[in-house]
């Protein structure tokens, strides 16, 4: 059976397939937008039920629509961010197949292109865009063995407090998702303990305006190289119940108790490193830090925004802070289930070609891969701060479309052919013939 053939295969139909596709198709590049399940659909089915976007509608979202009802300040359901993204795919007419899996990709030998071995066919394709993204495989530490709590699972099996067993809830990871779920189950009722780790925790908003915009303003959004250590560091913000700036002391308040990073567990005992009151500590420099810079910008610029020096003020570390426990026995405790916020890794055993580095990570540079001919698309820090967040991929989707365009330009370059040569007499010059014509 012969192979289908296109320009471009674009693995992967949410947020950076469909921008892709959108550049792809500015350019006139044909193409195909492969999803093994249905348009967005980590959006749809592995959040949980409540989750809203983290970012206010007026920015986290592509340029060639806005969310149809969602007021710009406002945060959108998972459900509405998934049919927007659906949404958009049909407003630009994306060729996007959904049901398809990709099994493989490799280059073909003695010919340009790669084949694509799928679900539905193999397609062969001249060009190969990865648009998985970074959130693949969720990652759960091998720290305490299956049994020694009824249920344990990752943030993203985890769809409301109905879920989980009765009793008390030890939450791992402290970014958005492990806090706002640690949250949710607070309000269920539950008992809920939260393990913090190292994370940067910015203002929801702050002299009237989100960060998000705080970011862009000062150009941090840009920042085409992580702070020293800050790659992976988790982003503690929330848009849940209208957005609000996460704050460990207040968590606290309401019953959550804090610990530290959870670090080895032995004869039905969890122990916790000693790090609560500098993670804590470290992520208060970095909210005042981005207030301090906001400050400064507001007074360079003249800017007319109400101060809040209330913000730049830290209430008092709870005892579970000052005085951290360092050890939990499940059992005693009532801890029946654990829930693993403890983020993802990538996932590209079906991409069989030479574009990775020693450590198994793509090995690129702005989406460009070190194999000719394969790029990625939807990764933190693939060139900047902004490129794993929605708007960030779409500029980034572009850049990749016009490296592809640039590329199909020089491939299907032909010289023209050279002149042939002029005739013997053609070649004499005309003074000359006229010389002899003299004489």
């Amino acid at each position: 059976m012969p192979s289908e053939q296109t320009e471009v295969v674009v693995v992967g139909a949410g947020q950076a397939g469909v921008a892709v596709s959108e550049h792809l198709g500015a350019h006139g590049i044909p193409h195909l937008v492969l999803e093994r399940h249905r348009v967005a659909e980590r959006w749809r089915s592995e959040r949980w039920d409540s989750l809203v976007a983290n970012g206010p509608a007026w920015h986290d979202r592509f340029p060639g629509l806005e969310f149809p009802d969602v007021a710009p300040d406002a945060f959108a359901s998972k459900e509405q961010v998934a049919e927007y993204f659906e949404a958009y795919a049909a407003k630009i007419g994306a060729p996007v197949r959904c049901g398809v899996e990709v099994t493989s990709v490799r280059r073909h030998t003695g010919r340009p292109g790669f084949r694509v071995e799928t679900s539905d066919g193999t397609v062969d394709a001249r060009f190969v865009v990865a648009a998985t993204g970074a959130f693949q495989r969720p990652v759960i530490p091998p720290v305490v063995p299956a049994g020694a709590v009824p249920v344990q699972l990752h943030s993203s099996g985890y769809r409301n407090p109905e879920q989980l067993p009765e009793g008390a809830v030890l939450v791992v990871g402290a970014g958005s998702s492990g806090v706002q779920i640690a949250d949710e189950l607070r309000r269920s009722g539950r008992r809920v303990l939260l393990s913090v780790g190292p994370h940067d925790r910015p203002p929801r908003q702050y002299r009237g305006r989100d960060f998000c915009w705080w970011l862009g303003v000062l150009g941090l959004w840009d920042a085409e190289t992580p702070p020293q250590g800050a790659a992976h560091v988790t982003i503690a913000v929330s848009g849940a119940r209208g957005g609000h700036t996460v704050d460990f002391r207040a968590l606290a308040g309401t019953g959550i108790e804090l610990v530290g990073m959870t670090e080895s567990y032995a004869d039905g005992v969890l122990r916790f490193a000693p790090d609560l009151a500098d993670n804590i500590a470290l992520g208060d420099e970095k909210y005042l830090g981005l207030l301090r810079a906001a400050d400064a910008y507001v007074e360079r610029n003249g800017l007319d925004l109400p101060e809040e020096p209330a913000a730049h003020v830290l209430g008092p570390d709870p005892r579970c802070v000052t005085d951290p426990r360092a050890d939990l026995d499940l059992a005693a405790a009532g801890v029946t289930a654990i829930v693993w916020a403890t983020g993802f890794a990538t996932d590209y055993g079906w991409l069989q070609v030479d574009a990775f580095d020693e450590h198994g990570r793509p090995d690129q540079r702005r989406g460009v891969s070190t194999e000719p001919g394969v790029y990625f698309l939807g990764l933190p820090w693939l060139s900047r701060r902004g490129s794993s967040f929605i708007w960030g991929v779409w500029h980034d989707a572009r850049y990749v479309a016009d490296h592809i365009a640039t590329r199909r330009g020089y491939l299907a370059h032909t010289p023209a052919p050279a002149p042939a040569p002029a005739p013997a007499s053609a070649s004499i010059p005309a003074a000359a013939q006229n010389r002899g014509a003299a004489r």
